[in-house]
């Protein structure tokens, strides 16, 4: 499922761009979630990822370049086209590695074939994800942003790049479903993404981020099989 944010001060030209591209991927035969945003500021203030941003140029709290500047740093791998009425910018937009530059109005074909190669150079490199419920909508999660998942009673504090997003699970559900990806359950509220590790003893864990990780006594030795292990996989040790 595609995760995609439309990004436009006119909140009527924002739906109706977004109704463009529901369209479009429904006819590609894949589906999406769409999320609006009616101002750059707002869109770098969500802590969710996306697969695919559409932003507006001309937008008056936080034009569309100086904030797709701000995503390219966060989010190296996002795929950023923009929608505007001018050709005004197209050169600026090589600058943010901009996938594509689309002019208002939008033709229906050159979205849907803009959305095609985006939808294909997007399977060629997808990453890991959960998908998470959370204020009543489905949101993807990418693993490979995760330092870490802290389990409260059935709520789940999913520690990453971009902040903390909180949703409700069964911790048994969570970690049978991160089987084989990288994660381990160091201690009963703890979830940690080994890729992120960077130095442990008997006690805890260290993570790249500074973070320090109680190892439960009991797990210690399973630890540190898994470890050492994943580092064996992924050229740690050779």
């Amino acid at each position: 499922m595609l995760s995609i944010a439309v990004c436009d001060d006119e909140a009527l030209e924002c739906g109706n761009i977004a109704v463009q591209i529901k369209k479009a991927v429904k006819e590609l035969g894949t589906s999406c979630v769409i999320r609006q945003f009616f101002g750059g500021k707002k869109l770098l203030q969500t802590p969710e990822r996306f697969d695919i941003v559409f932003l507006d140029i001309m937008m008056a709290d936080f034009d569309g370049m100086k904030t797709a500047a701000v995503l390219r740093k966060n989010c190296p791998d996002i795929l950023m086209v923009f929608i505007t009425s001018t050709r005004k910018y197209v050169f600026e937009a090589y600058d943010v590695e901009a996938f594509q530059y689309l002019l208002k109005p939008v033709e229906e074909e050159k979205l849907k074939h803009v959305l095609q190669r985006a939808i294909k150079k997007i399977e060629a490199a997808e990453r890991e994800f959960i998908v998470i419920s959370k204020d009543r909508q489905q949101e993807k999660l990418f693993l490979d942003d995760i330092f870490y998942f802290e389990i409260v009673s059935r709520v789940i504090y999913a520690h990453g790049k971009g902040g903390i997003s909180v949703f409700y699970e069964q911790i048994g559900v969570l970690e049978k479903s991160l089987q084989g990806k990288g994660f381990f359950r160091c201690h009963k509220s703890y979830l940690i993404n080994l890729k992120y590790v960077s130095s442990y003893n008997k006690q805890e864990v260290t993570l790249d981020n500074g973070e320090k990780i109680v190892i439960s006594k009991r797990r210690y030795e399973d630890f540190c099989k898994e470890i050492l292990g994943f580092m064996r996989e992924n050229g740690g040790i050779v």
